[in-house]
């Protein structure tokens, strides 16, 4: 999951090298944090959080097939 993150953070922004991810357990929850350039962040997190709830979707839907649960958490 951290990867599928990584990789679709590293396609939106401007700078991927300042693209990183961090992964977290809390209770039954797998948290990914997401950290960006600060310049990059509103490609990110798109119009309206369109971009993010997307990212959002596919996090949910990658941890589903794993019987995971997991949160992203973006990050400046």
């Amino acid at each position: 999951m951290k990867e599928l993150i990584a990789a679709v953070a590293t396609q939106l922004v401007d700078s991927p090298d300042a693209v990183s991810v961090t992964e977290t357990e809390q209770d039954d929850t797998t948290v990914l944090e997401l950290r960006v350039a600060k310049e990059d962040l509103g490609k990110v997190i798109g119009k309206q959080g369109r971009t993010a709830r997307a990212m959002r979707a596919l996090l949910t839907a990658a941890a589903g097939k794993q019987n995971k649960k997991a949160r992203l958490e973006i990050l400046e």
